[in-house]
């Protein structure tokens, strides 16, 4: 009986102790699945992410950005390869002794790469330690990539502007997107440290030239150098963008306004395409490739002439006497003058309790209007302005395209200003005066426009009327050739002008430069009628015949204007040139002009002119 209970103790005893032990086993179990599956599901994504990441990685493909070409294809911008030494900084560890060596072995600066590196987060994600490296430190780098995990090269392509800071206004420039820009959703695709257009044409055909990213999968060992590539989905390439400019006739117009500040604009009288477009001066582009340095900026911000504004569409101009073929529009058609009325200027005309000279002190005699353009008095338009009133005058300027944007297509294009009484009353809360109109004739006063507007003016003069919007894109194209938009021309409307009053003020502006008391008779060419009007827009007042004769500083002196189309009789161009603070419309503007129709219109006559003018290191002019 003893032994009986003896033995069922002893299974007693046993039996808890298994049953323990497989209660120990049991909760092993439970915690080892618990763990298993936050592993595999609550956390496998991240973890398969992470390991992924260690022998596979995801890289991106730049797509190659299209190329900028003149209307004769010539090249303006394209692409060249540059090489950016980057760091992953995962695969850099310990980072600060990769730093070390890389700075040791190829000579770069050890403070400049450590602020670098501790500006970018951590992770996969490559950091650029230095853009745009050159061959001597790629060789370098490549010859100890094994001793430098995680550092590599990087393949890059950064814009180039072929021709420098010719038509740097028209072209643009790049620079790095903001987070305001990646935050507005206007550049889909786009991640911080992308490049953009931020200027010209490359901003507003962005959209065009970008083209759609690619990508690779690669596999990569512990060092992060890649073993071999998986696979791969090309990138797109951005659509090219011909342009309506010649860039040789634009080189001429840049050239001939030398050291001048001041703008340039050509058209096609019958389409509105722009073939100049040029202001100086001007920047070179291939500074902001890659980001321009601090000194660099601050001198073209600080320069006295700034040079980033595009004087063709930003600045604003007094047009001075080239309104005074709005004024004598508006005389006509208003029936204030016909082609038979006179005035007589004796230099001078009396108002109220001032006398407003003309510029030809001793006066040009009795004139009609197609005289009046031609010598461009004042007095007869003094006369035109008295009896015509701020508001006609404003009216017929408008259907001009006057102190309205052109809508040539670039940013922060100036409307310009065309007063009216009402415009005055809302601005400074007096009324307009009557002495106001004899200034506001001849394009003084608060009048203010634009090269641009001016060009679209002149060439609807010569066209008979057809007000276009002017055109920088004449055709897009994909990669490959073929054609994807295609431009043409737009009409914004007709410049209120019967043909019979349009024809005597072509008389007129024909005279300025064929007739023999023509203001601009100096440029005339042989073989090419050019029709056109000088200017002289006033800077500040000079009142006194002692203020009038005293020496001024440059930045006080008067601007020169001179708008023109040619030939006279069926214009193929015409052009609007202001040089700053050059005077004299007829001989510091009118030249500009010249030069650019010639080139254009006789280009070989064009050549052994420059040809004589600047002759071979050797020879002398005869």
């Amino acid at each position: 009986m003893a032994k009986h209970y003896l033995k069922s103790a002893d299974a007693d005893w046993y039996r808890r102790r298994l049953n323990g032990a497989l209660l120990i086993v049991l909760v092993a179990f439970v915690i080892l699945g618990l763990r298993l599956f936050q592993l595999q599901v609550v956390q496998g994504e991240e973890y398969r992410r992470l390991s992924e990441n260690n022998c596979i990685r995801l890289q991106g493909i730049d797509p190659p950005r299209g190329q900028i070409l003149d209307r004769q294809r010539r090249l303006l911008v394209d692409n060249r390869p540059s090489f950016n030494l980057v760091m992953v900084p995962r695969d850099a560890k310990p980072v600060a002794s990769t730093l070390k060596r890389l700075a040791a072995s190829v000579g770069l600066d050890l403070e400049a790469l450590k602020q670098t590196a501790e500006r970018a987060r951590s992770g996969y994600r490559p950091v650029v330690l230095h853009s745009d490296i050159d061959r001597d430190l790629l060789a370098a780098v490549e010859a100890r990539r094994w001793d430098l995990p995680g550092v590599m090269v990087e393949v890059k392509a950064l814009r180039r502007y072929v021709h420098g800071d010719s038509a740097s206004h028209l072209l643009g420039y790049m620079g790095e997107i903001s987070a305001e820009e990646l935050a507005g959703g206007r550049y889909p695709g786009c991640r911080g440290g992308d490049y953009i257009g931020k200027f010209g044409i490359e901003k507003t055909c962005e959209h065009l030239l970008r083209g759609e990213p690619g990508g690779r999968q690669v596999e990569v060992d512990a060092r992060g150098q890649v073993i071999r590539v998986l696979q791969t989905v090309d990138a797109v390439p951005g659509h090219n963008v011909v342009l309506t400019i010649d860039q040789q006739l634009q080189a001429v117009a840049e050239r001939s306004l030398g050291d001048n500040a001041g703008a340039v604009v050509a058209v096609d009288p019958d389409n509105g395409e722009v073939l100049v477009l040029a202001s100086r001066p001007g920047f070179d582009p291939n500074a902001f490739v890659g980001g321009i340095n601090r000194q660099d900026w601050q001198a073209l911000v600080e320069n006295p002439h700034h040079p980033m504004e595009n004087k063709a569409i930003q600045a604003t101009y007094p047009p001075a006497s080239t309104y005074k073929i709005v004024t004598a529009m508006a005389g006509l058609e208003e029936g204030v003058i016909d082609a038979q009325s006179r005035f007589f200027c004796p230099g001078r005309l009396r108002y109220g309790n001032r006398s407003y000279r003309c510029w030809k002190r001793g006066g040009h005699g009795r004139l009609d209007v197609v005289e009046a353009i031609s010598q461009s008095c004042d007095v007869f338009f003094y006369h035109l302005g008295i009896k015509l009133g701020v508001d006609r005058l404003a009216r017929y300027a408008r259907s001009c395209g006057l102190g309205s944007r052109t809508e040539v297509g670039l940013d922060h294009e100036d409307a310009g200003l065309i007063p009216t009484a009402a415009w005055k009353k809302s601005r400074f809360g007096v009324a307009w005066q009557g002495g106001e109109n004899l200034s506001v004739a001849i394009g003084q006063s608060y009048n203010l426009v634009t090269p641009m507007q001016m060009a679209m003016m002149i060439a609807a003069i010569g066209n008979g009327g057809t007000l276009y919007q002017p055109q920088l894109v004449r055709a897009v194209e994909s990669a490959d050739g073929r054609i994807i938009e295609q431009g043409g021309a737009v009409v914004k409307g007709r410049i209120a002008v019967s043909a019979r009053h349009l024809a005597l003020i072509q008389e007129g502006l024909w005279q300025v430069v064929q007739g023999d008391r023509g203001t601009a008779r100096g440029i005339r060419l042989a073989g090419i009628d050019i029709s056109g009007k000088t200017g002289t827009a006033q800077v500040f007042g000079r009142k006194g015949e002692a203020d009038r004769k005293a020496e001024v500083a440059d930045y006080l002196k008067d601007h020169a204007w001179f708008v023109a189309y040619a030939p006279s009789q069926a214009p193929k161009i015409a052009v609007a040139v202001i040089v700053e603070h050059g005077e004299h419309g007829a001989s510091a503007a009118a030249p500009v002009a010249r030069a650019v129709i010639q080139a254009y219109l006789d280009p070989e006559a064009a050549a052994a002119e420059a040809a004589i003018a600047d002759p071979e290191p050797g020879q002398a002019p005869e």
